[in-house]
């Protein structure tokens, strides 16, 4: 399926570019329909579309239109905006982020402090496996099109650097790595200089094939917030509870109970979210 060459249209970053059908496309074979389904998607949109149109808007008219008949397809499609509803402050994105790790095989703690040999640090996720230790700076963005900066990795490597020089670090732990990680992507000086200085760099769509949604459609772990069948109030009470993920209301029915679900809206729940995190798919 190729670009129509008429559709120019806008960016969340404010940048015009060609639209691709193709693009579209993916994104909903990524959710999990099937080539038909995401065809016929597309041939309803095709006459709605117009010069200077949103993304945000053309995957919004997708969404609805998989909603009907597909909602834990659109769960799943609805990842990316899920994961920006974690706020509105970043704490449940680094609690998000440990339980990711966790899954392999890290022993996690978040938002803790450490001694630097000059100043003591506040660490958003720290990871420990074996003789590896991890430091994470997670940078969570709630608004679209928001990329992280250069200045990110400098003040960053700044940081890790004081912390390694603490010799208090060093023993039993052999390897250690510096991480930043966010939910959306990187400047491309930004890349350039953590890969530069040897910090791995989490983001959207990258590393190439472990990117954080390739991560997320490997393991299963989606946030509780991709459930479409959760009014905004109530996924509000549980990212307060400390509940992030759906796997957790899965497997405990009762923490929705516990913020004013009703029996009956819980069989349904449940039932979008079994069927979102039994999905696998092949990277």
């Amino acid at each position: 399926m190729k670009k129509n060459e008429d559709i120019i249209i806008r960016k969340a970053s404010g940048k015009e570019e060609y639209f691709s059908f193709q693009k579209l496309k993916n994104s909903l074979l990524r959710s999990n329909a099937t080539e038909d389904e995401a065809d016929a998607i597309i041939y309803k949109l095709k006459p709605k579309l117009f010069q200077g149109i949103t993304t945000k808007k053309i995957y919004s008219m997708a969404f609805q239109l998989l909603k009907k008949d597909k909602p834990h397809n659109a769960s799943r499609y609805y990842l990316k905006k899920g994961i920006m509803e974690l706020g509105p402050s970043g704490f449940p994105f680094e609690k998000y982020i440990s339980h990711l790790f966790e899954h392999e095989g890290y022993q996690t703690e978040v938002d803790i402090i450490l001694p630097g040999k000059c100043v003591t640090h506040e660490i958003d996720v720290v990871c420990k496996k074996d003789t590896t230790f991890m430091l994470m700076e997670c940078k969570y963005k709630n608004q679209p099109g928001i990329s992280v900066d250069v200045k990110v990795p400098l003040y960053i490597h700044s940081r890790f650097q004081d912390l390694l020089e603490n010799e208090v670090l060093k023993a039993p732990y052999i390897e250690f790595k510096g991480w930043i990680v966010t939910n959306s992507r990187f400047t491309e000086d930004a890349f350039a200089y953590g890969r530069c200085r040897g910090i791995n760099l989490l983001g959207w769509d990258i590393p190439f094939k472990n990117s954080l949604k390739d991560i997320i459609d490997r393991t299963g772990l989606y946030p509780l917030t991709c459930l479409i069948s959760l009014t905004q109030v109530e996924k509000k009470k549980l990212l307060e509870r400390g509940v992030v993920l759906v796997k957790e209301i899965n497997e405990n029915e009762k923490l929705l109970s516990k913020v004013g679900v009703s029996q009956e809206r819980i069989i349904s729940i449940i039932e979008e979210g079994k069927k979102l995190c039994q999905v696998n798919f092949e990277n």
